[in-house]
């Protein structure tokens, strides 16, 4: 035997015994070693787009005016990125006859907002704000109405056509004006993957409306889409960089089966053009497959929006989530979709296996200035390979944002469905590293929900929510700090679904239909019981920066009409718009798929 073939023989035996450990060892030891054995990480090349620079929406000032009960109207605008650090602003009243007034003494500098009062007749102005840097004007907005009082309060609606009941919304900017419009998925009726057959002939309509309330244009998916938010992913965003926002969603021939289902027949990635509802673009859909699982459990359908060069969207089409998942990214260049990857994740490998999640969350964790995509448990890489696996299974819930003030980079927060006896059902790991950074360290069992916010002023970073699904047999809830310790009473367990940021101070509030007066409808409130505005009437569809300062717009919707109601509440200070972050504006264009989950931006907001 040669010197050689001892070699070999000896490295074969250390390749085996590491093998064995490696099948022994704990799978959080397992998901460190991940990258380290994946030689395709370095095999893919990187991304490279049409972009030059990052391509992104150009928004206007987003001035609205709104009637107080008290004869008083009051402004707000947004500050943009583009913004000079001095700049400040003139505010304008305009009469019936063109005359204008300017109502500032000074310039306004500290906050972009500012109330007008002594106003007897408010529908009979219009209202201006002109941004100036060292006395220079360089700019005015655009000339906006006052919104009406309306049940008592003055929110901006949009009626839909026929009175159909939205099921999702998206917004983003389909004319190129700087404003947000809505692309509406109707009716208001799904079923889950895991329930009852789909016995009758119920399609979902796409309906398209400018922020002006003007109707585009309608497209029926027809029976190749079932009705349920898995079948139905869609997202809107400028894919080409035109200025001008695509649709794209999943489309099947026009077939079901005898009890409702599509299990078979062609299933396409569409982009249609955001004005006219064309069809510009199609390709097929991750193809169907046995390792996904069960069909109507494990087959789930998402889509998203990553900067994998850091300069050019891609459209994310994904596929499964209890075992195999698959992702695929395309860039739209003209009206052409071009694959940059595909991503099979494999079913064979335990830190890779039932990771999936129920929404996808993209920005750049490793400081390299291109978006990675969390999967669930799974951080894929820019170039469509694993860069980690928290390996902790299916998570109900995740939030990538600034948790802990006092760490450099993001975190992730985990709500985590699968049973789990030393504590990681709750955690929180880097996102750089998917490295565990804490956990409860008690036993859970199906972790179904979850939330961070800076609510208590007196813990540094955003405190942290979870609580248990009662199918999994427990009714347990937890709260926790930026670092991992109990805090609060549980009695005061504000809910994990939808937070705002509504009045002047840095810390969310938590929007609610049933804590406080369930007759009027939803009401706002700070986490000590403080209720800041009520009587707010529809059913909850999203929160979102849409118009006027940083703060958040709460967007309600009844049959046949869109509410958008903003805050009256004085500001504090100024802050850019936060649809101009790249991370709440991820999540605001995923939020129009999967289930409902509160934006954060990629900075700590909080006190």
């Amino acid at each position: 035997m040669t010197n050689r073939d001892v070699a070999i023989f000896f490295l074969l035996i250390v390749l085996s015994s590491f093998s064995l450990n490696l099948y022994a060892q704990d799978l959080r030891e397992r998901t460190y070693l991940y990258e380290v054995l994946n030689p395709k990480h370095q095999e893919k090349p990187l991304v490279k787009g049409w972009a030059a620079h990052r391509s992104k929406e150009v928004i206007n000032r987003g001035l609205i005016a709104q009637d107080m009960t008290n004869g008083s109207v009051y402004l707000s605008w947004r500050l943009l990125e583009s913004d000079p650090e001095n700049v400040a602003f003139n505010v304008f009243r305009i009469d019936e006859n063109g005359t204008e007034i300017r109502l500032n003494k000074k310039p306004v500098v500290s906050t972009t907002d500012f109330t007008d009062v002594n106003v007897k007749y408010p529908s009979l102005y219009h209202y201006r704000v002109e941004t100036i840097v060292e006395v220079t004007q360089f700019g005015t907005s655009e000339k906006v109405n006052v919104i009406p009082l309306n049940d008592g309060y003055s929110f901006r609606a949009v009626k839909l056509k026929e009175d159909c009941d939205p099921n999702r919304i998206a917004v983003a900017d389909l004319n190129g004006d700087g404003a947000f419009d809505f692309i509406v998925k109707h009716p208001n009726y799904g079923i889950d993957p895991g329930g009852r057959p789909n016995t009758d002939s119920t399609t979902y309509k796409i309906d398209a409306y400018l922020s002006d309330g003007t109707f585009l244009w309608r497209k029926d998916l027809g029976l190749g889409i079932e009705p349920g938010i898995w079948y139905s992913p869609m997202i809107a965003y400028d894919l080409n960089g035109d200025g001008k926002a695509e649709v794209a969603l999943k489309t099947g021939p026009n077939q079901r089966d005898a009890d409702g289902r599509v299990r078979e027949g062609e299933e396409w990635v569409s982009v249609l053009d955001g004005m006219t509802g064309k069809e510009i673009a199609r390709v097929n859909w991750p193809e169907r497959s046995p390792r996904y699982g069960d069909y109507n459990r494990n087959s789930r359908n998402q889509m998203g929006i990553a900067y994998l060069d850091g300069k050019t969207p891609a459209l994310l089409v994904a596929r499964g989530t209890y075992k195999l998942m698959v992702c695929d990214a395309w860039q739209l260049i003209g009206n052409e979709l071009e694959l940059q990857w595909h991503w099979d994740g494999d079913e064979e490998n335990p830190v890779i296996r039932s990771q999936g999640a129920h929404g996808m969350h993209c920005t750049d964790v490793d400081a390299d200035g291109r978006d990675e995509i969390l999967l669930g448990a799974v951080m894929l890489d820019d170039n469509g390979t694993a860069l980690w696996s928290a390996g902790v299974g299916h998570t109900d819930k995740a939030f990538m944002t600034d948790i802990d003030s006092e760490r450099p980079g993001l975190e992730v927060f985990f709500a985590v469905e699968p049973f789990h006896k030393d504590g990681r059902g709750v955690c929180l790991v880097d996102a750089a590293t998917g490295k565990q950074i804490w956990n409860i360290g008690i036993e859970t069992f199906h972790v179904g929900d979850g939330m961070v916010a800076d609510v208590d002023p007196q813990y540094p970073g955003l405190e942290c929510f979870a609580s248990e699904d009662p199918k999994g047999g427990s009714h347990a809830k937890y709260m926790r700090t930026a670092q991992g310790k109990t805090f609060g009473n549980i009695e005061d367990f504000p809910g994990c679904r939808n937070w705002i940021w509504w009045d002047g101070d840095l810390l969310r509030e938590s929007v609610k239909g049933g804590r406080w007066r369930r007759d009027t409808g939803l009401s706002i409130g700070k986490f000590d019981g403080t209720v800041l505005t009520e009587e707010i009437r529809g059913r909850l569809m999203l929160m979102a920066d849409l118009v006027g300062d940083w703060r958040e717009e709460l967007v309600t919707v009844e049959k046949g009409k869109i509410r958008i109601y903003s805050t009256i509440l004085p500001a504090v200070d100024r802050r850019v718009t936060l649809m101009q972050d790249p991370l709440y504006r991820n999540h605001l264009a995923h939020r129009s798929m999967g289930y409902e989950q509160s934006p954060v931006p990629s900075f700590y907001l909080g006190e």
